[in-house]
């Protein structure tokens, strides 16, 4: 039974992270699929880029916010007699599935986003003060750089490094989703990391011109 109480919440997680807000904003109220502009990344960014602000602000905060509530899930819906330390193997189990889920959506065909946010909204269930100084060091590179990329790559890359060696944390469960953070945000920006390489990454404007192609009206 408690097993599977745990894959249950598990699917829900995956289920909430898989939510397409990039998509369903884009066709519900631009009638678009913002996969087809842009970079074609169903993420907040793109979605900025194509849109604007009014529209990827508020996908921004709700790809964080799924990944926080999936977390949450494990607090607000507790498995019956785990241990604190179980506890914790479950909540990390509840991050990776809504991050799955946001990079393959089961509404939009599988086709999702980067997961930056919604690994930063679990991180916010996981580790508060860690996330801070990781949103820190993506601000400052991306206000020098204005490259979105290069920010989120090397933030996650700071992530494990804030986690084991500032914060001091040595549950194994949560070390181990530094590490596995540090990878995988490298590895769903392969793409970006050979156009940085070739000089051939688009930066990130913090103000539209009005004659940009890709905001679409």
């Amino acid at each position: 039974m408690t097993l599977i109480y745990i894959v249950l919440e598990i699917l829900a997680a995956y289920l909430l992270g898989s939510v397409p807000s990039a998509v369903w904003v884009g066709k519900m109220f631009y009638g678009i699929d913002v996969r087809q502009h842009g970079s074609g990344n169903a993420g907040a960014t793109n979605v900025i880029r194509v849109l604007g602000y009014k529209a990827g602000i508020p996908v921004m905060l709700f790809d964080v916010f799924k990944g926080w509530l999936a977390v949450q899930l494990a607090v607000w819906l507790p498995v019956p007699g785990l241990s604190a330390d179980l506890m914790t193997y479950v909540r990390i189990g509840l991050a990776l599935a809504a991050v799955l889920g946001h990079v393959f959506p089961i509404y939009v065909g599988f086709k999702g986003g980067k997961g930056v946010g919604t690994i930063a909204g679990a991180g916010i269930a996981l580790f508060p003060l860690a996330i801070l100084l990781v949103l820190a060091i993506f601000m400052v590179v991306l206000a020098s750089t204005h490259y979105v990329s290069l920010s989120s790559i090397l933030a996650s890359l700071a992530f494990p490094l804030i986690v084991i060696f500032l914060m001091g944390v040595r549950h194994p469960g949560l070390i181990g989703l530094s590490l596995l953070v540090a990878v995988f945000i490298p590895a769903t920006h392969r793409k970006n990391i050979s156009r940085l390489l070739k000089g051939e990454e688009r930066k990130f404007e913090f103000r539209k011109k009005k004659d940009d192609p890709d905001k679409l009206k």
